[in-house]
């Protein structure tokens, strides 16, 4: 039975696992001098701007943390909503490999604004505090929200005018293009964002992500930060590879719209259900909503999902690239059943 928990607990697409395969069919130098590399880097630049520096990396947590390490130092503080993955779901690794003070924000739908980063944009140049450094963003938010170019100008504006960075943490950055029909350079590098966590493990990825660096300030210690954060692999072409089949003949957005899809389908049939509420709008593929606890107590005998807030009985449900119409339409029988 499908997953409805995490698009971390969806499959590889075959066309990455094709990927991985021929790249093991001989020897290769390591640590990223070998062709699989050299191709994906090329990708990566088509897809986003010529001289941005990629740097492949293990994971999501390592990938938030060499390029938070890359914006700050250990006197800076970081900016983010308070749901976000850096605050919430790695264990204090970006605060302890940066030794920054993390700031969380309060926020109604996981995404930051310029009004509400501004009053902790003070006490500059004051010894006795942390130097505000970086605002960190995920795209999509952790609610599932979508920030739009706009908003997104309006977050490194103020940023940059106060001579910060802005980290972008996009692990499903390819299911808001999906959600706004637009390129990754187009809610990157032409809004301002200074460096990128590119993830695609939860698009149809075995394992592995990219720091993409954008601004040139950032780019002379970054191979040195990966190594020392212990973000190095030696058969790197493992990791690099799939991102040449990903950034193919649109993979990625290929997978994201049709997660997008199912969960816009899932959203159609749930909304006007007696005891279901909504609590986020639903802008990609990620749903959050209430109903009453013993349909919950009942449908995780069946299924695999996540309270959000236990306290309101409220869940999450995430779509993946691999997820079918019938998945969605034996989980909407299972809660129309038990309503």
């Amino acid at each position: 039975m499908r997953s409805f928990a995490s698009d971390n607990n969806s499959g590889v697409h075959p066309q990455v696992m094709e990927a991985l395969d021929r790249a093991n069919r001989d020897h290769a130098v390591g640590y990223g001098d070998d062709p699989w590399t050299e191709e994906a880097v090329r990708k990566i630049r088509e897809a986003f701007t010529p001289d941005c520096e990629p740097l492949f990396v293990f994971n999501g947590t390592g990938s938030n943390a060499v390029a938070l390490q890359l914006c700050t130092r250990p006197y800076n503080s970081i900016i983010c909503a308070e749901t976000a993955h850096i605050y919430v779901d790695e264990c204090g690794a970006p605060a302890r490999m940066t030794g920054c003070q993390i700031r969380p924000v309060a926020t109604p739908d996981g995404k930051l604004t310029p009004d509400l980063v501004r009053p902790y944009l003070c006490h500059f140049g004051e010894q006795h505090h942390s130097q505000p450094g970086a605002i960190y963003i995920s795209q999509c938010s952790e609610l599932g929200t979508v920030y739009k170019p706009d908003e997104l100008r309006a977050l490194t504006d103020l940023a940059h005018r106060h001579s910060m960075y802005v980290h972008m943490d996009g692990a499903r950055l390819a299911n808001a293009c999906a959600a706004l029909n637009l390129g990754f350079r187009e809610l990157t590098v032409d809004c301002g964002i200074d460096i990128l966590s590119f993830g695609g493990t939860k698009n149809g990825l075995m394992l592995g992500e990219s720091v993409i660096v954008f601004n040139p300030a950032l780019k002379k210690e970054a191979c040195f930060v990966r190594k020392q954060s212990a973000q190095l692999a030696s058969k790197l072409r493992y990791l690099s590879c799939q991102f040449t089949a990903y950034l193919t003949d649109s993979l990625w957005l290929r997978n994201a719209a049709h997660a997008n899809r199912m969960a816009k389908i899932l959203y159609a049939g749930l909304k006007g259900l007696p005891g279901v509420h909504f609590t986020q709008k639903v802008e990609s593929n990620q749903l959050f909503l209430t109903m009453p606890r013993p349909v919950i107590d009942e449908l995780l005998k069946d299924y695999f999902f996540y309270f959000w807030d236990e306290a309101i009985h409220e869940i999450r449900f995430v779509t993946s690239f691999d997820t079918t119409e019938e998945d969605i339409e034996q989980l909407l029988q299972s809660v129309k059943r038990l309503l």
